[in-house]
């Protein structure tokens, strides 16, 4: 939905109010320094109760699926229907730690899913085996047999992973990483009943610490799932993270994002003295959220050489019935791609020497 010139103006001035006081300056260290202490204490209160399991992820995110038609096919059957019937709650309440809203109905959506096609042309191209038989051949890492690769930052207690290896129970040749820094999430995602080894490794793992390995080598990713994870890391740090995420993956593999966006209700409904800067909060257990504009989004992962094949606003109007409450949630969604050309270019390095000798 589109919002009119006074709905944002009311949003701009909510949020100019409870900005105006910030979190003094040696607190703001603190929820910087024990972020994952914070997110521990979340899981353990909340455990895997808290947030819904994302089965939307395939309708915005279909690159989720490896390329192979029979598999897609085999995955469309299996998981497809219970998408669509999940559709109009796939939202409600589901990533916004601050107030659950179980009862939350959408009456209007906008945002489209533009660029899809453009980015599986782009993946069909690719040589799957090629990449599986890299420079890494020689040494055996968790997945190392796999010739699509999903890694999820942030997972939580699981609500994408599950879904996400649901879909993918009949592609025994993909494999899901998935890691977090809170160690009480992760133990939760192992303990699961569907958690399943041979196809799915979770590991603790700060995205912040440029220094700390990933369990596989740089360039073997065909799809970073990065969900409404990079709001809750301080704005200074958010480059650097894109930038080694963006390492991780293959020439012509997908970043895919979804986060708070500008306005969102989430921002609105902060009270004064928990802005820790600009559009930045810290929420009252400790955990905090940013929330981004479309412009901030293009800039980040452009800088991180990454190409843009789809960078959207998605604004809805949700509607608790019980409490006659109509809630404005804005988020953006988009998806990178690393550029082919670097393979491209090596390839043609290669025919040219072929060629002098």
């Amino acid at each position: 939905m589109e919002w009119s010139n006074e709905e944002e103006a009311a949003a701009r001035k909510k949020v100019k109010e409870n900005s105006a006081v910030r979190v003094l300056l040696e607190e703001q260290v603190k929820f910087e320094r024990e972020a994952s202490k914070y997110w521990d204490t979340f899981y353990k209160i909340h455990k895997n109760k808290f947030f819904k399991d994302r089965n939307w992820l395939l309708r915005e995110f279909p690159e989720i699926l490896p390329f192979d038609q029979k598999t897609e096919e085999k995955a469309r059957e299996s998981s497809w229907d219970h998408v669509k019937t999940s559709a109009t709650n796939c939202f409600s309440g589901m990533d916004c730690p601050t107030v659950p809203e179980e009862k939350s109905h959408y009456v209007k959506s906008s945002g489209s899913s533009e660029g899809q096609s453009k980015t599986e042309s782009d993946f069909s191209n690719l040589d799957s085996e090629k990449h599986k038989k890299g420079p890494m051949k020689t040494e055996l890492f968790p997945g190392s047999n796999a010739s699509f690769r999903i890694l999820e930052v942030g997972c939580g207690a699981g609500n994408s992973v599950f879904p996400i290896l649901n879909t993918l129970q009949n592609s025994p040749e993909s494999f899901l990483y998935c890691c977090d820094f809170a160690s009480g999430a992760v133990e939760l995602v192992k303990s699961h009943s569907s958690y399943r080894a041979a196809q799915c490794f979770a590991f603790v793992h700060d995205v912040c610490d440029d220094g700390l390995p990933y369990p596989f080598p740089d360039g073997i990713l065909d799809v970073i799932l990065l969900v409404f994870v990079l709001s809750s890391i301080h704005p200074d740090r958010m480059q650097d993270v894109v930038n080694r995420l963006s390492n991780l993956l293959k020439p012509g593999g997908i970043l895919l994002f979804r986060d708070y966006g500008r306005y969102d209700k989430t921002q609105l409904r902060f009270k004064k003295g928990h802005c820790l800067s600009e559009n930045f909060y810290v929420r009252g257990d400790g955990t905090r959220a940013y929330f981004f504009t479309k412009g901030e989004v293009h800039s980040m992962f452009c800088k991180a050489s990454l190409d843009e094949k789809q960078n959207l606003v998605d604004r809805r109007l949700q509607v608790n019935r019980k409490k006659q409450v109509k809630m404005h949630r804005v988020w953006v969604q988009g998806k990178f791609q690393k550029p082919l050309h670097q393979t491209q270019n090596s390839s043609n390095m290669v025919s040219t020497l072929l060629s002098q000798d």
